[in-house]
């Protein structure tokens, strides 16, 4: 969706500038206009509806969650400040109220009023979802998000989630991930052969292809999973949610980078009819809410992700290591065959997939002189712990 057509479908037009304004000024605290508007103009907020609406939000994540639930948490605070107490929303945590696998279609239903989570946990339902979240040596979160906001991606997720009565909007990224805690070291794709990992969305898929068995565990779940030894490996995020998660004592060995999720989008889903029958006004503060949590979550992740890094390997007790060379090539090489084969399921995930490679080589092309040619030149190599 271009950014024009985006705007205009969310009412950011001249005929509803005012209200778009307001939306987007309010999302943190609210302002009183310096100077009054022009008699003639005044009356048009009149028309405007002051119907409230309390609706409810299931998410994937646990209570009290670190930047996932806690963002939700303060999203929810702030359009109740921006639309002026018209919109309420009720905060539940995974299994409070629906469980977590359940957040996608508790929405659809109509059952709860939005949801939020990670869009390449509902694949089985909506194959096209998984290009939303994260692909395997793809974008990074400054990609998705362009292609999110001006390069079509956001108009393309619209018409995957619509035929489930779904709104999708960006409202976080991970950033690059690391690749995940490991019981054993990994020296060749040998080694990838029947352990059992915690792996979600396409970068499962490639690990299943690899020879690896892959399991799908809430993240509440995943440390007491590891250390029991239901599985032999997990990602998850980050140093800053793996620490709080307790993952560095569940396994021993740390391997970077997240070539799985270069740059995971979560998202917060709205019921379409709900959306949809709400005034103009509130559907931008919704959307430019949203807009402003999905800048706060990939913040909050690049300010502590390497603080969080020197208090794992602080103790001695884990050991970082990279991915061999070799092991990065090969899971290249799987990851295009497993897009190949996705991408060929169904109509949508073809043109879905099409639409994200070329948008990646567009983006690619420029980032080996912007972003990659930058880093080269500012990098030092860090010994940590």
């Amino acid at each position: 969706m271009k950014r024009r057509e985006f705007l205009a479908k969310s009412g950011i037009v001249a005929a509803g500038a005012a209200a778009a304004v307001a939306g987007l000024a309010g999302c943190g605290e609210k302002k009183e206009a310096a100077t009054k508007a022009p008699a003639k103009e005044a009356a048009a907020p009149a028309v405007m509806t002051k119907k409230t609406y309390e609706l409810k939000m299931v998410t994937t994540w646990p209570a009290n969650f670190p930047v996932f639930q806690v963002g939700l948490d303060d999203f929810a605070k702030r359009v109740e400040i921006a639309s002026e107490g018209q919109i309420k929303i009720k905060v539940y945590s995974a299994g409070e109220l629906v469980p977590a696998m359940e957040t996608f279609q508790s929405v659809s239903d109509g059952t709860v009023e939005m949801g939020s989570g990670a869009a390449y946990y509902w694949a089985g339902k909506q194959p096209a979802a998984q290009w939303f979240s994260a692909v395997p040596f793809g974008l990074n979160a400054q990609g998705m998000n362009a292609w999110f906001y001006s390069g079509g991606g956001l108009a393309l997720w619209e018409e995957a989630y619509a035929p489930f009565n779904l709104v999708p909007r960006p409202i976080g990224n991970t950033g690059v991930q690391m690749g995940g805690w490991f019981n054993k070291k990994l020296n060749s794709m040998e080694d990838f052969k029947g352990l059992k990992m915690r792996i979600p969305g396409l970068g499962g898929k490639v690990f299943a292809k690899a020879g690896g068995t892959v399991t799908l565990t809430p993240g509440g779940e995943i440390f007491t999973n590891l250390e029991r030894g239901v599985i032999d490996a997990s990602e998850w995020v980050g140093p800053y949610h793996d620490y709080r998660l307790g993952l560095p004592k569940a396994a021993k060995y740390y391997y970077y980078p997240g070539w799985h999720e270069p740059g995971t989008a979560l998202e917060i889903i709205f019921n379409k009819k709900v959306y949809d029958e709400m005034p103009k006004h509130l559907q931008v503060i919704l959307d430019a809410c949203s807009a402003q949590t999905n800048v706060w979550q990939l913040s909050e992740f690049e300010s502590h992700n390497g603080e969080y890094l020197e208090k794992i390997l602080a103790d001695g007790k884990n050991e970082l290591h990279q991915f061999p060379a070799e092991v990065m090539a090969s899971l290249r090489k799987l990851a295009a065959e497993v897009l190949a084969e996705e991408a060929a399921k169904d109509p949508l995930s073809t043109k879905v997939n099409d639409a994200f490679q070329a948008f990646k080589k567009r983006v690619g092309a420029w980032g080996q002189f912007s972003e990659a040619a930058y880093y080269e030149l500012i990098a030092e190599k860090v010994t940590m712990g």
